[in-house]
């Protein structure tokens, strides 16, 4: 059976009875939801010391608008019931991102990410150390904040601020464990599936807001099935662009085997438009969230341009958009040379005798593939912007309030393409060693 055939019979034969049979597939799945349900127990267990009656009516005021909202609605509501899992990932994506950065501008970072398994443990290792300190210095913050508004805590001081801090940063590294569990048990990457988790939780509520809205006459019929409309609109938009892709002609040196001809038929090499999927978005929303908690540290009032610029970025809707789209531009560029590497793929190209038609193999080709980056780059970049900010544009603009943040929606469905993907790999790899056991007797 050539190669070619074995792959037409596989996707062929994809069904449900292929699924069922997919026994470690469904370890995972089921794996994935049992985590998933004790994440969602663990965002409803509140940060011991607080009244419950002040924090609804104070959440109702702060996490309804702007970047408090989006935080929330990732979080699953974990904010504004002041959950002991409130930071959610941000600490440990923040460490992620520092830990990275660290990779580029530093010798010996840049040394153990050349290492091997070897050095990605030990820089995993930093990422968790991290990760204790931001989240510290996240949850004083949070402490602090809490201590400062009358009649929430209910006793305030300093045994307050030890358990807040304690146990906020114990779940955060809980959290962390439960994500990496999912990475290496579950389905997808165990950070984005948590963040999906939440989100997914919120949409009950938002549409019961909606649906509240039109009952109460808030918004007309007409606008509800119009709202309905632009979200479909709005994830089909968001799914188009998350596949394309562009096509990169290349030709092999070596003439293929006359019985595989029409299998290299017009080959190519797929760089999709945005080859950091919800990287930037994610990384954007964890720095924000740590620029919150230090806007609001008592310390920062003695630095006289830091504390009010950081401020400033939470009081006035402008200045924080024009951040955020900031903060995406400069990751997806950013991530995008540490998802492709040009010189690699380059040499990867020439070992195993494939070229760029018309260019020579080596430096010519990286870069051109650097060229292409870029372009593309500046595209998706400008996109996944577009796509963060639009609610909150149209929302200043119309003074009308979506109940659904952009970022929510873009890694909803972002998730959502990247998990059913994997899904079915899992089903055609059971497939081939089925295959392939049939084959040997």
């Amino acid at each position: 059976m050539s190669k070619h055939s074995l792959s037409q019979n596989i996707l062929n034969n994809l069904s449900l009875d292929a699924f069922l049979k997919a026994s470690d597939l469904h370890r995972r799945i089921f794996f994935t939801l049992w985590i998933f349900i004790i994440y969602r127990l663990g965002t409803y267990i509140p940060v011991p010391g607080i009244d419950p009656v002040g924090m609804r009516v104070l959440a109702g005021d702060y996490t309804s608008q702007g970047i408090l909202k989006m935080f929330n609605i990732v979080s699953g509501g974990a904010l504004e019931r002041m959950s002991i899992f409130a930071l959610n990932l941000g600490p440990y994506i923040s460490s992620s991102i520092i830990i990275q950065l660290m990779t580029v501008v530093f010798p010996h970072f840049t040394t153990l990410k050349k290492e091997g398994e070897a050095g990605r443990r030990k820089l995993s290792q930093y990422t968790r150390y991290g990760t204790i300190g931001l989240a510290t210095v996240q949850a004083a913050g949070l402490a602090s904040l809490l201590s400062s508004i009358p009649g929430l805590v209910l006793d305030p001081g300093l045994f307050f601020h030890f358990s807040t801090i304690t146990t906020i940063v114990g779940a955060t590294l809980f959290l962390m464990w439960l994500g990496e569990q999912i990475t290496a048990r579950g389905i997808g990457n165990g950070s984005s599936m948590l963040i999906y988790a939440g989100i997914i939780a919120s949409l009950p509520q938002s549409l019961f807001q909606v649906l509240e809205l039109g009952r109460t006459g808030g918004i007309t019929f007409f606008e509800v099935i119009l709202g309905v409309l632009g979200l479909g609109c709005f994830v089909y938009f968001i799914t188009f662009m998350e596949k394309a892709y562009y096509k990169v002609g290349v030709q092999y040196s070596r003439r293929p085997e006359v019985g595989s001809q029409h299998h290299i038929e017009r080959p190519y090499i797929p760089l999709k438009l945005n080859p950091t999927g919800v990287l930037p978005p994610i990384f954007a929303m964890a720095l924000l969230g740590l620029f919150y908690t230090l806007a609001n540290l008592k310390i920062m009032d003695h630095f006289w341009i830091i504390g009010p610029l950081l401020k400033l970025l939470f009081v006035h809707p402008v200045v924080s958009i024009f951040v955020r789209v900031g903060l995406i531009i400069f990751f997806s560029f950013f991530y995008t040379t540490i998802v492709f590497n040009p010189e690699e793929k380059a040499k990867e190209l020439m070992n195993s005798h494939i070229s760029v038609h018309p260019l020579r193999p080596g430096v010519m080709t990286a870069n051109y593939f650097t060229y292409l980056l870029n372009r593309l780059t500046v595209v998706g970049s400008v996109y996944i912007a577009s796509v963060v900010v639009l609610p909150d544009v149209l929302s200043k603009l119309f003074y009308i309030s979506f109940p659904i943040a952009g970022t929510s929606v873009l890694i909803a469905v972002s998730v959502t393409l990247e998990t059913t993907s994997q899904f079915f790999s899992y089903v055609v790899s059971h497939q081939y060693s089925r295959l392939f056991k049939k084959q040997k007797r």
